[in-house]
């Protein structure tokens, strides 16, 4: 796809416990990017009645009403009227019943991670989960509706990013129609204005870190319903890996 009109907006579709924040870091240090901080989890926690860290101080500080929400990511300007608007979303934000059209006046991204490492690192900090929890099949949902036409949407696998985060961005850069900027791979330490007010809950290790890390090892050893839940989720990462762009 090459970018016309103004301002680009990209979508980045992930689960939890992926590279999303670090990922939203490499856009917002570009000086032509503007960054949202997941726009639909105030509405998320309303309707869901999720118990997560933060949640009164979500729901007061963002928009619950999903509506209003998603016509202004898709219809209305950016942050600072900056030309390209990055948009960090997660998957199990997108709920039964919401209207998805308008995902498609978006430049959509796939993040995807492999299942196992996900619930392991989910239940570090949660007491249960299930697919829905970490977005599984709501994102291979979303990837079946954008390949309707025809035309996939890009497919990141975090795991591979992290062995060359430069030529995956020049890849995705190129996809998108935009230069990539070496200032992507690399940031100031600390919070940012753009983060979500949930930043001090989950973003420890983002806000001291200075770039992209190392990937993480390849195996975890879970047992009872978190192996169960991980391979209930594989057949979807592995229908998105095959479709995963190569660099």
């Amino acid at each position: 796809m090459r970018a016309t009109a103004q301002p680009l907006r990209i979508a980045m579709w992930s689960g939890p416990r992926n590279i999303s924040t670090a990922m939203m870091r490499a856009w917002a240090n570009r000086p032509d990017c503007a960054v949202s901080d997941e726009p639909l989890y105030a509405h998320y926690l309303s309707a869901t009645g999720a118990d997560h860290p933060g949640r009164d101080e979500v729901i007061a500080a963002g928009d619950c009403d999903w509506r209003r929400v998603v016509d202004a990511l898709a219809n209305g300007p950016a942050p600072g009227e900056r030309p390209i608007w990055y948009q960090k979303h997660m998957t199990h934000h997108l709920l039964p019943g919401m209207d998805l059209s308008w995902i498609g006046r978006l430049h959509n991204v796939l993040l995807i991670r492999d299942p196992a490492q996900v619930v392991a690192s989910y239940l570090r900090t949660r007491d249960t989960v299930s697919p829905e929890d970490i977005g599984s099949p709501q994102q291979a949902l979303l990837f079946e509706r954008l390949s309707a036409d025809g035309i996939p949407p890009p497919v990141i696998d975090s795991g591979e990013f992290l062995r060359d985060p430069e030529s995956h961005l020049r890849a995705l850069c190129e996809e998108l129609g935009i230069d990539f900027l070496a200032d992507m791979l690399s940031w100031p330490p600390g919070p940012r204005e753009s983060d979500g007010v949930w930043a001090p809950y989950w973003y420890d290790a983002v806000l001291s870190s200075t770039g992209f890390g190392p990937p993480a090892r390849r195996s975890v050893g879970l047992t009872g319903d978190a192996a169960a839940v991980a391979e209930a989720c594989r057949p979807d990462y592995e229908k998105l890996f095959a479709a995963r762009m190569l660099v």
